[in-house]
């Protein structure tokens, strides 16, 4: 009897869908530049999502909690800031599974 409770807890297990990565990121801006537009797009892909900021902007010294999470369930994204004036950086093959805070620096 205790087999059987054994094997179906395995089978269970193993067919029990996994747990969602947390693809929420802090960005901090420590550029000493306001950021304007912030994207993130899987890496490799050919053109970057949406403005993740809309119609805010990100101050120096601020953070902002912004949700990563495409729908893709991939993790490794590309990040592209675009600052008052229009400059621009950007970081490629973030893994947004592992972290919680990504900054930007000068």
């Amino acid at each position: 009897m205790l087999t059987r409770i054994a094997v179906v807890l395995t089978l269970l297990a193993t067919i029990a869908p996994a747990r969602a990565a947390d693809r929420n990121v802090d960005i901090l801006n420590q550029t000493g530049q306001t950021m304007m537009k912030f994207y993130a797009s899987v890496t490799k892909s050919n053109s970057w999502e949406e403005n993740i900021l809309g119609n805010d902007s990100l101050d120096d010294g601020d953070t902002q909690s912004v949700n990563i999470d495409d729908g893709s369930g991939k993790c490794v994204f590309d990040f592209k800031a675009v600052f008052k004036g229009g400059a621009s950086a950007e970081k490629r093959g973030v893994n947004v599974c592992e972290i919680s805070t990504f900054t930007f620096h000068k």
